[in-house]
């Protein structure tokens, strides 16, 4: 939120050169020294890359409110067809994080 110019001019062209090659090397590798496959890997590293630019670009431009998010969603997502768009691998993993932070909280821990 510091550089707030730098969200958008990085998810604005494609960024292969080798500052970018290092730092999906470096998390790739992190992941795979994690024990996840070549992969899943890959997805995780999309979805962490995915929710870090969406949330700053979130931040930075959305039109609404947080008060005026559930409203919103409920007038545009049955306009969504769900044969069409497929999240499910990164909401999945959202979701199960999110779980998993509940029901250490209902444990009390």
């Amino acid at each position: 939120m510091q550089h707030p110019w730098a969200t958008m001019l990085i998810v604005s062209r494609l960024n292969v050169g080798p500052a970018m090659l290092r730092y999906v090397d470096a998390t790739i590798g992190c992941l795979r020294e994690a024990g996840f496959s070549y992969p899943m890997a890959d997805h995780a590293w999309n979805a962490i890359d995915s929710h870090t630019y969406g949330f700053t670009l979130q931040k930075l431009n959305f039109p609404l409110e947080p008060r005026e998010y559930a409203q919103a969603a409920r007038a545009f997502l049955p306009r969504i067809p769900q044969s069409e768009y497929h999240v499910e691998f990164g909401l999945d993993l959202i979701l199960d994080g999110l779980e998993q932070l509940r029901s250490r909280g209902a444990a009390g821990t």
